[in-house]
């Protein structure tokens, strides 16, 4: 099999790859200084188009689970007969497992085939959402929410790795956000089919549909290409965490996808608008629309303006959109314009992200990715459990406030702290 040498950037990263016709690895670990290499018949991000649509698929299932609860929170929460604050916390309870339950899945299959983490997450996720479905008490659903989460922590981590390392330095932000399309699309076709869905013949209904769509995506991992990574013991993964510049880019991701989960957590609270209300999936769908066109342009944007400014201009735009739906909350269209505001800027905030750890950690960049996932989940627990308490402290209408609050003081860490600025400024010093 004729193969050709990657970049010198994925070559570091140690990742060993094949096509799924030929089981012998097509690379060694970085430490032993060979470089990575892939199949010539792969694309220039080191996956072919449907392999990457694979992934996004995965992301995709992720993604509806991940949101469309809000939606469904009023049925949800009188089924369960538990008040909706309660209910919201299924959000935080899926977010808190997922962002543990990453480092540790990934210590202790280090030396597995990547294909085996994201086939076996997505059978432990499917698992995990039957319990959901059935689930006759809170107690219940609470405990499936904990081992879809286990699943979607082996899953979702491991396909930016995929993505990540195999593509070529010029067009990582491209292959990665390829990948986030999935949760992008899922927003715009997803969620509101879910909640309409879950409108006409019930919530456990769609959770039946997320469960299909995890074994259509299952069956199609094993065709995805062989890819090992070196083992990382717990110790060393800590240790990369310690590094500051790793700290500061990843305490951003916190505090970035808090700030919208705070609001999307209780979004039909919000909005005033019930179980039944068919308004709620229209703005659904304008967040989703707005999140899909976000992430549509992120990728060059990162490739070619940089992951800092793009950031900045996401999460600054998010904290003026979602100051904008403190006025527009009670007027249905306004909202909705707004939505798709608040759904565009957070599309431009979580790729950025991903290539920023490939710029401060590049020796490591595979955990860095892993713990960016711990992350964006830890804020997603953080931003569900703020929303759950200003719900109860001072009322749903309040959420706005409280999340261009936290999206402005994500805004003002990101543009204080950015430690690839010190990064460039010493490799200046040494030329």
């Amino acid at each position: 099999m004729t193969i050709r040498q990657v970049s010198n950037d994925t070559a570091a990263d140690g990742v060993a790859t094949d096509n799924t016709t030929d089981d012998k690895a097509a690379g060694e670990s970085a430490t032993s200084g060979a470089s990575t290499r892939v199949a010539d018949d792969a694309k220039p991000d080191g996956l072919r188009g449907w392999q990457l649509g694979v992934l996004a698929a995965g992301t995709f299932t992720l993604g509806v689970d991940g949101f469309v609860l809000s939606g469904l929170l009023p049925s949800i929460s009188k089924d369960l007969s538990v008040g909706v604050s309660t209910a919201g916390q299924l959000t935080t309870i899926f977010s808190i497992v997922y962002a543990v339950a990453s480092p540790v899945v990934a210590t202790l299959t280090g030396r597995f085939d990547r294909r085996v983490l994201l086939g076996g997450g997505l059978v432990l996720f499917l698992l995990g959402m039957v319990a959901q479905a059935l689930a006759p008490s809170y107690a219940v659903m609470a405990s499936g929410r904990a081992v879809a989460a286990v699943g979607a922590a082996a899953f979702q981590s491991n396909a930016y790795i995929m993505a990540g390392v195999l593509a070529d330095a010029q067009r990582r932000g491209r292959a990665l956000a390829a990948v986030t399309a999935g949760t992008s699309l899922s927003t715009v076709l997803g969620v509101p089919f879910g909640v309409l869905v879950g409108q006409r013949v019930g919530w456990r209904a769609v959770l039946w549909i997320i469960t299909g769509l995890a074994v259509l995506t299952a069956l199609c991992v094993p065709r995805l290409p062989r890819a090992h990574v070196p083992q990382t013991s717990m110790r060393v993964r800590l240790g990369v965490l310690a590094r500051p510049p790793v700290l500061l880019v990843l305490l951003t991701t916190v505090l970035g996808v808090g700030a919208p989960f705070l609001l999307i957590a209780y979004l039909p609270e919000v909005l005033g608008m019930g179980a039944t209300d068919t308004r709620l999936v229209l703005v659904l769908l304008a967040f989703g629309v707005g999140s899909l066109l976000g992430n549509r342009l992120v990728g060059r944007l990162v490739d070619t303006r940089g992951a800092l400014p793009v950031l900045l201009i996401g999460i600054g735009g998010l904290s003026c959109a979602l100051a904008v739906l403190i006025t527009t909350q009670n007027w249905y269209g306004a909202a909705m314009a707004t939505m798709f505001a608040v759904g565009a800027f957070q599309g431009l905030s979580i790729t950025p992200q991903q290539h920023r750890l490939f710029v401060v950690a590049p020796d490591v960049s595979t955990v860095a990715l892993g713990l960016n996932g711990s992350a964006i989940y830890a804020g997603a627990a953080v931003g569900a459990a703020l929303g759950g308490l200003t719900v109860e402290l001072s009322g749903a209408s309040t959420i706005p406030a409280a999340a261009a609050l936290f999206a402005a003081a994500a805004f003002l860490y990101s543009a204080l702290t950015a430690p690839e600025r010190r990064l460039r400024a010493k490799d200046a010093d040494r030329e």
